[in-house]
């Protein structure tokens, strides 16, 4: 029997099960995984029982749960696709070159995205930009998100005042991305879905969206036109905090009868970036004596936001980089009684890493960013005592971590996060603070939907939600996680991806 994209699947045959925390009593033997109605209704030895319905042959693969990416752009990510890439250009004069070459977008603009300019020689302005340029409006979107390079024509067509180097940083630069982003809602949506199959052939199976606009009525839309593909949880931000309390959003409502989209969190950008050097830190940037980073949002405001969102229902996924900022956000948490997630915590001060656990708040992390930035951090967080990127120090804690990408800023691929969790390095580079790295058991477990403190193990009762590959995580090198081929994915019982 062929199977489809959309087929409802009824025993899934010939697989092996893996997890650290399983009870089951199949060792490496192979099982048949018996689904009905969205559910794991069964697992028996191969053969055991009849196989009656669609069966997906496992062919010796291995099955472990439905893979969710816990920080994802959804829309900003989707529209990378469509924008010119510049994650390898090496210098400012450079990036402007490329984007005088780069196509005019249906809208007038020029858009170009995914620089990193800290360690160019030269150093962005806009007398370069417009140099290379001209009279297009021309958008360069850094690596992280938190800054825009733009020339004399974008800044003109979009009313703000010129600055000297081209550049916008922090709240200017959101609302720039702001901007971009809100093109015709039918060619946003027809991005979107194309980008969430290609996260379904990697495994995933849910995403928390936490892109910055009004996401309930955009998911609406979306389920309204046919959109099955993956579960989601979006995000509220504090411009909307009030409506979405007006309109009686809570935490974990659903927006249609399976359940598909939920209402996530409260998300709280509290400062920077390590990249754009704006991430609040206790000690100064090299070269930079008097820049500590920026808290965008201060203590006051952070509690009062939180205390709000709490005594309405709703969860709060509070943005933290730097180690000051995570001390903040930690400190909101206790005093609010908020439940939630600190998204990123890059830079934790070591009394810190306990709180997580001890308040219940969830890590939701990126592991992709510690191996992007590996020498960034030893060069522009040389002086900070805190813990970069502390992974294993959090797990050891008690913490519940929950793996990510932050797309577009990393690659929407859970495979790759977990390598990079697990052994700390990329393309052949020795590991970097290998101390960090945590087991292949945890990365799996922090990869799904509950988080490292759940587990991993498939069990009778639980969730269709799940995916066959050719090779065990738990064993696999750096390489071959990066490369682990995803045979089907199934949520709720129902094909989302399929390449047997």
């Amino acid at each position: 029997m062929s199977l489809a994209r959309g087929d409802e699947v009824a025993v899934i045959t010939g697989v092996r099960l893996t997890g650290a925390d399983r009870t089951d009593p199949f060792g490496d033997d192979a099982v048949d995984v018996h689904l009905r109605d969205g559910v794991i209704v069964d697992i028996a030895p191969a053969g055991a029982l009849p196989a009656r319905g669609a069966v997906v042959d496992g062919s010796g693969g291995w099955l472990v749960p439905g893979l969710w990416d816990h920080h994802v752009h959804t829309v900003q990510w989707a529209l990378t696709a469509h924008r010119t890439a510049l994650g390898d250009v090496d210098s400012a004069a450079e990036a402007a070159s490329v984007m005088g070459r780069a196509p005019v977008l249906d809208d007038g603009r020029r858009v170009g995205t995914g620089f990193r300019d800290a360690f160019w020689a030269d150093v962005p302005s806009l007398a370069l930009l417009d140099e290379k340029t001209g009279d297009v409006p021309t958008y360069l979107i850094n690596a992280d998100v938190h800054s825009v390079w733009l020339n004399s024509a974008a800044f003109s067509r979009e009313s703000f005042v010129p600055t000297p180097d081209g550049i916008l940083r922090e709240e200017p630069a959101f609302e720039i991305s702001r901007r971009l982003n809100d093109l015709d809602a039918g060619v946003v949506d027809r991005y979107v879905r194309g980008a969430l199959d290609r996260a379904a052939s990697r495994g995933v199976t849910g995403v928390v969206d936490l892109d910055m606009a009004w996401n309930a009525d955009a998911w609406a839309r979306r389920l309204a036109a046919g959109f099955d593909g993956m579960r989601v949880s979006f995000g509220i931000y504090p411009a909307d905090l009030e409506r979405a309390i007006a309109e009686g959003l809570a935490t974990g409502d659903a927006l249609d009868p399976h359940g598909l989209i939920r209402v996530g969190s409260l998300k709280v950008i509290t400062d920077g970036s390590l990249g754009t050097r704006t991430a609040a830190c206790s000690h100064p940037y090299p070269g930079d004596p008097h820049n500590t980073g920026v808290m965008t949002v201060g203590p006051d405001d952070l509690r009062a936001l939180m205390v709000r969102a709490t005594g309405s229902g709703l969860a709060c996924a509070i943005h933290a980089i730097g180690d000051v900022a995570n001390s903040h956000a930690l400190d909101a948490f206790a005093v609010s009684g908020a439940t939630g997630t600190i998204e990123h915590a890059q830079l934790v001060a070591h009394a810190d890493i306990p709180r997580f656990a001890r308040l219940g708040v969830g890590a939701s992390v990126q592991p992709e960013h510690a191996i992007d930035d590996r020498d960034l951090t030893d060069s522009v967080w040389a002086t900070q005592t805190a813990l970069p990127y502390p992974l294993r120090s959090l797990a050891d804690a008690g913490a519940n971590l929950l793996f990510g990408s932050d797309a577009p800023v990393s690659p929407l691929d859970p495979w790759a996060a977990m390598a990079a969790a697990v052994h700390r390095t990329r393309d052949g580079r020795a590991p970097w603070r290998a101390e960090q790295g945590v087991t292949a058991a945890t990365a799996l477990a922090a990869s799904t939907a509950g988080g490292s403190v759940t587990g991993s193990a498939l069990e009778p009762g639980g969730v269709a939600d799940v995916v066959v590959i050719d090779r065990d995580p738990l064993t696999a090198s750096d390489a071959d996680l990066r490369t682990t081929r995803v045979a089907a994915t199934i949520l709720a019982g129902r094909l989302t991806h399929v390449d047997l």
